[in-house]
C-alpha cells in the first residue's frame, strides 16, 4: 500500500502545539496528536484546555491515557482516535462514545501485548497501530522485532491500515513500509529538521526505496 507519513506531535504547551501544526499542515494528510495523561504512560502532555479550538485540519488522537473516554468526548469530528488496547473496559462503550462524535476508532498495541489479543477487534476498526517503542517517551530505538506483528496483520488483513509509531527516521522507515506498514508516524525525523517539508518528502521517499534495510 502507498506509504502516507504522519507528523506526530507530542507537546506540553499550547504554543509548541501550534508551531509544529503550522509547520506540516499543508504537507500532510494527518496530524498525529500524542496525548499522555501521567497515568497509562509516566509523563504527561498537553491537557484539554491546551487542545480547544485547533487549527483545521485532519487530526488523529493517539490516545496514551488511562481513561479514554473522558477524553474522546471533547472533540466531535471526523478524527481518527486511536485507543490503546490495554486500556479497554468496554469495548462496545467506545465504539458508541466514537461514533456519537462522528469520529472512526483505531487501536493501538504496546510492545509487550501480543498480537492475538487485537486480531478479534480487527473487524470492528478502521486502523491498527503497532507501537514500536515503548510509549511514554520521545526519541526511543526503533524496535525490529515488532516487525512480525506488522507483518501476520498485513497478511491477514490486507486492505487495513497499519501504523508504525516508535523510532522511525530514515533509517528505520523501508524496515517498516516493506513489513506491511502503510501509515507511518514520525516526530524527531520531521520536527528536529530546520525544512518539514523537505524531511516529509525524503522520508516518503525512504520508505518506497527501503533505505535502511
Amino acid at each position: 500500500m502507498e506509504p502516507k507519513i504522519i507528523p506526530a506531535i507530542l507537546v506540553k504547551d499550547r504554543e509548541e502545539l501550534l508551531a509544529r501544526i503550522s509547520r506540516v499542515k499543508n504537507f500532510v494528510e494527518t496530524i498525529q496528536l500524542d496525548i499522555m495523561d501521567g497515568a497509562f504512560v509516566p509523563n504527561r502532555t498537553i491537557g484539554l484546555d491546551g487542545l480547544a479550538g485547533l487549527p483545521e485540519a485532519n487530526y488523529e488522537f493517539h490516545w496514551m491515557v488511562q481513561e479514554p473516554a473522558e477524553w474522546i468526548r471533547h472533540f466531535p469530528g471526523n478524527h481518527m482516535h486511536i485507543v490503546h488496547l490495554e486500556t479497554i473496559t468496554s469495548f462496545r462503550g467506545l465504539q458508541e462514545l466514537v461514533e456519537e462524535t462522528g469520529g472512526r476508532l483505531g487501536l493501538a498495541l504496546n510492545p509487550e501485548t501480543p498480537l492475538e489479543k487485537l486480531i478479534p477487534y480487527i473487524p470492528k476498526v478502521e486502523e491498527a497501530l503497532v507501537m514500536t517503542v515503548h510509549p511514554g517517551f520521545s526519541g526511543q530505538a526503533y524496535m525490529p522485532e515488532m516487525e512480525e506483528k506488522i507483518r501476520k496483520l498485513r497478511a491477514s488483513f490486507p486492505d487495513l491500515d497499519i501504523e508504525v509509531d516508535g523510532g522511525v527516521n530514515k533509517k528505520t522507515i523501508g524496515r517498516a513500509h516493506s513489513a506491511g506498514a502503510n501509515l507511518l508516524a514520525a516526530a524527531s525525523a520531521i520536527f528536529a529538521q530546520d525544512d518539514a517539508e523537505q524531511a516529509i518528502k525524503e522520508l516518503k521517499e525512504c520508505a518506497l526505496s527501503g533505505c535502511g534495510e
